[in-house]
């Protein structure tokens, strides 16, 4: 399954959170795959890509970066996927 998580640097926490981040900190557990990431320009946050079965695995990962980071997670489907249902839904 794949999640798109969006993060925003929490107030005052950007030292520590490059720290973290240069460190090595950012790479998952073995249990999620990295399919990307991207920082936002005025580096005030960015949007990464994971896919993992593990649903507590992403829960835990993200607690680790919640003192200095602001973060929401979604799971999200491909146009492949989401295509059929919606054509069923709504097809004319």
């Amino acid at each position: 399954m794949k999640f798109v998580t969006t993060w925003a640097v929490r107030p005052g926490q950007m030292p520590e959170a490059a720290r973290r981040f240069v460190s090595g900190k950012a790479t998952p557990p073995p249990q999620i795959t990295t399919l990307g990431r991207w920082h936002k320009a005025d580096i005030s946050g960015g949007f990464t890509l994971f896919e993992t079965d593990d649903a507590a695995a992403m829960y835990a990962f993200s607690a680790e970066w919640a003192p200095y980071l602001e973060i929401h997670t979604s799971a999200v489907v491909e146009d492949a996927d989401a295509g059929p249902v919606l054509a069923r839904l709504y097809a004319q």
